[in-house]
């Protein structure tokens, strides 16, 4: 059985100083990154996950300030075991977008409570938090399909509300969100695409950015025809 200081002296030996040049130069962690890539990551969390202690470990590698082993820790994380006031507390210290993106994709969006915190994170006024709660919100339109359409239609009246948020974090969230919501069915596509509209209207640098992009991907003809769309 690994334990935390085994799994971080084999991260460090996987250095690779290419990759942390090109990892700072699409902002993706701090000055804190190893320069390994995902696929690498989720190869190591593959037979780490089947150690009894994973949790306890996540919760060690979290607080190494590693960038790799804090996205490592969000892949080894039990969901059932991870409360809400962890998920608060890491998402405080989210310092970079892949880092916020990458632990909404691996943990949060399977806790019982994600689209609870989503809605509260979209109000927050840090960065990360807030994208975090769009992120959760792309997360619940991508990958819980099942779940209610009408939920979606809440998320746009947020995204419609935050537009003007001209950080580039917080806009590129938005976007992010808008568009695949108007991509998961045929019923929220024109719901989207008019958001976008009335987004457009709102006039700030941000919203014309965040409706541009997303109108021009909604109204391509690959998403009209995938969506089985009258052109």
């Amino acid at each position: 059985m690994q334990t935390a200081k085994h799994i971080l002296a084999h991260l460090h030996s996987l250095e690779n100083k290419a990759n942390q040049a090109g990892m700072k130069r699409f902002a993706i962690g701090n000055d804190n990154t190893l320069g390994i890539s995902l696929p690498v990551l989720r190869e190591i969390s593959k037979n780490l996950k089947k150690q009894s202690n994973r949790h306890a470990l996540a919760k060690t590698l979290w607080k190494s300030n590693i960038h790799e082993a804090m996205i490592l820790a969000s892949m080894l994380a039990d969901p059932k075991q991870f409360s809400a006031e962890e998920m608060d507390s890491w998402t405080l210290q989210f310092y970079s977008w892949d880092l916020c993106d990458q632990v909404c994709t691996n943990l949060f969006h399977k806790t019982p409570y994600y689209l609870e915190k989503a809605f509260a994170y979209s109000y927050h006024s840090e960065e990360f938090v807030k994208r975090c709660g769009f992120v959760l919100m792309v997360q619940y339109t991508v990958h819980h399909k099942k779940e209610s359409d009408e939920m979606c239609l809440q998320f746009l009246k947020r995204i419609e509300e935050e537009a003007g948020d001209e950080r580039n974090f917080v806009k590129k969230a938005l976007n992010w969100c808008l568009r695949q919501i108007g991509k998961r069915n045929a019923f929220l596509h024109p719901h989207a695409l008019a958001a976008a509209h009335r987004i457009f209207t709102q006039g700030s640098r941000s919203a014309r950015w965040i409706a541009n992009d997303a109108i021009r991907e909604l109204e391509s003809e690959a998403i009209i025809q995938r969506l089985g769309l009258k052109p």
